[in-house]
């Protein structure tokens, strides 16, 4: 048994605002009270924006690596976004990287990747969902989705679902510190005829345990990873 990525997930302080700004970005609809997008192309996931009052601290653990098909695409990208409402900001990148580190509105990292990369090169837009974290959360996840490993190496994992679209990876140690709530979470459920609870047990069984965020008798359930990162079990219904 596993279970299908839902959603990839913002915590935003304007929600509205900030899908308007990835919708713009990455030319998809807006669905859900405009605060969702459904992907155009074969991603398999919607992203949604969820509000908080939580502040941003620190650097996110998982941030989009979005594609480029020309140095020309790749500026075109990058001005279409600053238009939008990014700003070019400084992670440590050298001048001689080829790709351009930007934020959204609300701060927000994502790559603008140069042409030339080979790990992408069969990837859509959205290349990647590049993340900060352990080998054995690489082998958690690719056994949580059941989407087999396309990178295992030096401690550096990746995988990819069987159907394509992006990537998620995972960089390998040293792994950055974990400020409060991650602003970015998945939300997965189990198959259309799977028991959620079933499904709550097997994560366990991986890894994963359940943890208290203050959601009280919401119809999800939430849990951690075992670098520590939220995600939401959902009702299969």
């Amino acid at each position: 048994m596993t279970c299908h990525l839902v959603a990839l997930c913002f915590d935003a302080h304007d929600p509205l605002r900030l899908a308007r700004f990835w919708a713009g970005v990455l030319g998809w609809e807006t669905a859900e009270d405009d605060i969702a997008l459904l992907p155009s192309d074969d991603t398999g996931f919607r992203i949604r924006f969820l509000p908080t009052q939580e502040q941003k601290s620190g650097q996110n653990r998982a941030h989009f690596d979005l594609t480029s098909t020309s140095l020309e695409n790749q500026q075109q990208t990058v001005a279409r976004a600053l238009e939008l409402g990014a700003r070019h900001i400084d992670i440590g990148q050298s001048p001689e990287d080829d790709h351009v580190v930007l934020a959204d509105p609300e701060g927000n990292e994502f790559c603008v990747i140069g042409p030339d990369n080979k790990f992408l090169a069969d990837c859509g837009f959205i290349g990647a969902v590049s993340c900060d974290g352990s080998q054995e959360v690489g082998y958690f996840w690719s056994a949580a989705l059941g989407w087999p490993l396309v990178w295992d190496q030096d401690q550096e994992t990746a995988i990819r679902s069987p159907h394509g679209g992006p990537k998620i990876t995972w960089g390998g140690p040293p792994l950055m510190p974990k400020n409060g709530k991650n602003r970015l979470h998945f939300d997965i459920a189990p198959s259309a005829d799977g028991d959620q609870q079933a499904e709550v047990e097997r994560l366990i069984s991986l890894g994963a345990e359940r943890i208290d965020i203050g959601q009280g008798e919401a119809g999800w359930v939430v849990m951690a990873d075992p670098d520590g990162n939220e995600f939401c079990v959902l009702s299969s219904r």
